[in-house]
């Protein structure tokens, strides 16, 4: 019987924006402070991205260090898909973008929009592209320009988020590595809780609803937050049941970098040491579709090849999911070549 083909995570590539805005310049901005956004939702500090730029420009540099550190030419790429909830344009998809900017010219690419589970549904469908057999070298990016949506008058919602991109190469293999396995869901009527107001073609952009500032983050943080602490964790939790693993065979959890108290539910919910938990979302807030390929960037010299690996999410639409993967690689040396922040 011929080995089944999986689609395993060859590296890891990140770019963040220069700019650091602090809780103690958020709190001249509007009525907070840092103790406050700490207590209630752990970030110190996020990254702008300043001036006329979209999530391509970072997506690209996450790109170019994620093409440099595997020796892999644009030409070998064959697709890229780009999970975002912040495109440069309505139209091209900022995944075209991308590609032009990096030179990649042999590839079909798309944008996914699964508001902060883009990118754990765009590695899911890349992996079966890459399954099939269609396309060998396959990158899975997400990138984000949170700021150019969130209303830096709401003391609610400005705190949470950052901008931010970091994108892997998947690869097959016919070891038992890689991809494993993903279950996803949505709840559409979950809508309400969380979206933009305006800006698309239901309510387009007028003085009315510039004036109304509904082209901005819209949430009401009670229900997302409970959607997010019982969806999140479930899904995690039903992925290891599936597959009968214990909390001792995870060697870690990737969890949305949404809320620290969300984090730390869903890792009470799976027994896990907090020591197995990957979290950066004090550095960087909530960088929507970027923040698992972040945790992925940041750990990468931890990782050990053959770990079992739970990335779990949950975002606007509602979306949720969890992908049970076994790390291909041995990070440590591959993590040398990581940029400085």
């Amino acid at each position: 019987m011929m080995a089944k083909t999986r689609a395993m995570i060859t590296g890891v590539g990140a770019h963040l924006p220069d700019y650091i805005l602090t809780n103690d310049e958020l709190s001249r901005m509007v009525d907070t402070s840092d103790e406050w956004i700490m207590t209630r939702i752990g970030i110190r500090e996020r990254r702008i991205l300043k001036g006329p730029y979209g999530p391509s420009e970072l997506g690209a540099e996450a790109i170019r260090e994620l093409l440099q550190k595997t020796g892999t030419h644009p030409d070998e790429i064959e697709l890229v898909i780009c999970a975002t909830v912040t495109p440069d344009h309505q139209f091209p998809a900022t995944a075209n973008i991308i590609s032009d900017k990096v030179g990649i010219t042999k590839a079909f690419s798309f944008d996914l929009n699964a508001g902060c589970s883009g990118f754990l549904f765009a590695l899911a469908t890349a992996t079966q592209f890459v399954e099939n057999g269609m396309v060998k070298k396959a990158i899975v990016v997400g990138a984000e320009k949170m700021s150019s949506i969130v209303d830096y008058q709401d003391r609610a919602t400005c705190p949470i988020f950052g901008d931010g991109a970091a994108a892997v190469l998947l690869e097959p293999t016919t070891e038992e590595i890689g991809v494993m396995d993903s279950m996803m869901r949505v709840d559409g009527s979950g809508r309400v809780h969380l979206h933009q107001k305006a800006g698309g073609s239901v309510k387009p952009a007028s003085h009315e609803s510039v004036d109304a500032r509904e082209h901005f983050i819209y949430q009401e943080g009670q229900p997302v937050f409970k959607a997010a602490v019982s969806n999140m964790a479930d899904y995690a939790v039903d992925m290891m049941k599936k597959h009968h693993l214990t909390a001792a065979d995870i060697a870690w959890l990737v969890p949305h970098q949404a809320n620290m108290r969300i984090i730390e539910a869903t890792a009470r919910r799976m027994n896990l040491d907090p020591a197995k938990v990957m979290i950066n979302i004090e550095k960087f807030g909530n960088t929507t579709a970027a923040t698992l390929p972040l945790c992925l960037y940041d750990y990468e010299s931890k990782l050990k090849k053959g770990d079992n690996i739970i990335l779990a999410t949950f975002g606007a639409g509602f979306t949720w999911g969890a992908i049970y993967l076994k790390w291909g690689y041995d990070g440590a040396e591959a993590a040398r070549n990581n940029k400085p922040y």
